[in-house]
């Protein structure tokens, strides 16, 4: 099988010639340089781009930007007041110390901007799909619906939200959840055969299950059933502790779930999730990037890479990383020699 074969025999349940060895991107390694180009070839990677736009916001949101030494100020006009942003960069990193919306009042404010679908823009996702031909899979990464409050609100009036306004969390999930759904039809109109959905962790991580059922369940399932309308994979990643959401997870109808970190790092237990949910969902990851496959030595790693796969089976499974998109030259190496693994147990 190529990559692409073996990635969507395993994502859809099935079974490949051998388990995929899959990081997810090629992490800080130079596509071109010998080591990206092997890391190409044998292993099987899955690469994310974006498509253009903001789907919750959409294009033409009346903006005005100002620059105070490191960090960008973003007013937002709405009909109803300004917005404020504020975005802040060090010499290491960057974050946003001030986010548009602090309560219910504010997102009032937002909801009266004005509309206007995004444009999509594949560019990314045409020419990884021309580089890297049967070599990968290419997907399309988005945010689910409660993104748009989550990206909006900073993580303690997110929580906030929550508990003492609910109904208007609901309702600015559910506007999100249509505006999305419309934005993904066009991508799977356009060609995008694969999704991989990002943030369940918002919930599961800081919301508890009551949320989960009312912000997560409808309309992850609806994203999912409109996916699948078009045979395009969906990928569900959620990060942080995991096994008591893999059945609710599972109901949504996704294809695979990432990244199951294991202990220390998170409680993902392959064989427990297997009696948890049987092979309903492939099940990806298992292995941290950083902590694992960056520090040990190559013999290490490929003795913990023959266990995930007698936990997990050939079935619907695919041994990769934790997403962290930052491994390094020793990472890859690490990945390439899982290879052999998944090689001689398939034999």
């Amino acid at each position: 099988m190529t990559s692409r074969q073996r990635l969507l025999t395993a994502l859809r349940g099935g079974t490949p010639d051998r388990v995929p060895v899959a990081p997810f991107g090629l992490g800080k390694v130079d596509p071109d340089t010998e080591t990206g180009r092997e890391l190409i070839s044998r292993t099987d990677p899955f690469i994310s781009v974006g498509a253009g736009g903001d789907p919750f916001l959409g294009k033409s949101v009346p903006t005005t930007t100002r620059q105070n030494d490191a960090e960008t100020i973003t007013l937002i006009h709405t009909p109803k007041g300004d917005l404020v942003r504020r975005h802040q960069r060090t010499a290491v990193t960057s974050a946003t110390v001030e986010f548009p919306c602090k309560g219910a009042q504010d997102v009032e404010r937002l909801l009266s901007l004005p509309y206007e679908p995004p444009d999509l823009d594949l560019g990314d996702f045409s020419q990884w799909r021309e580089r890297v031909g049967e070599e990968a899979l290419v997907m399309v990464g988005i945010g689910n619906a409660v993104c748009f409050p989550a990206t909006m609100l900073a993580p303690e009036d997110f929580c906030l939200l929550w508990a003492d306004a609910p109904d208007v969390m609901a309702q600015m999930t559910e506007i999100g959840a249509r505006r999305l759904n419309t934005y993904v039809e066009r991508l799977c109109q356009a060609g995008v055969d694969a999704f991989r959905i990002v943030g369940g962790e918002y919930v599961t991580c800081q919301l508890g299950p009551k949320a989960f059922e009312a912000l997560i369940t409808p309309f992850d399932t609806q994203l999912c059933q409109l996916m699948r309308r078009y045979h395009a994979v969906t990928y569900y990643h959620n990060h942080g502790p995991i096994m008591r959401w893999l059945a609710p997870i599972a109901d949504l109808g996704v294809d695979a779930l990432d990244p199951l970190e294991a202990p220390p790092w998170g409680d993902g237990d392959l064989r427990e999730a297997r009696r948890l949910i049987g092979e309903r969902v492939c099940l990806v990851g298992n292995l941290d990037d950083m902590e694992v496959l960056e520090q040990w030595d190559a013999v290490a790693v490929k003795e913990l890479g023959r266990r995930r796969i007698e936990e997990a089976g050939a079935r619907g499974f695919v041994l990769g990383g934790t997403a962290s998109g930052t491994y390094t030259e020793r990472a890859a190496r690490n990945f390439v020699a899982l290879v052999d693994v998944a090689q001689e147990m398939a034999r």
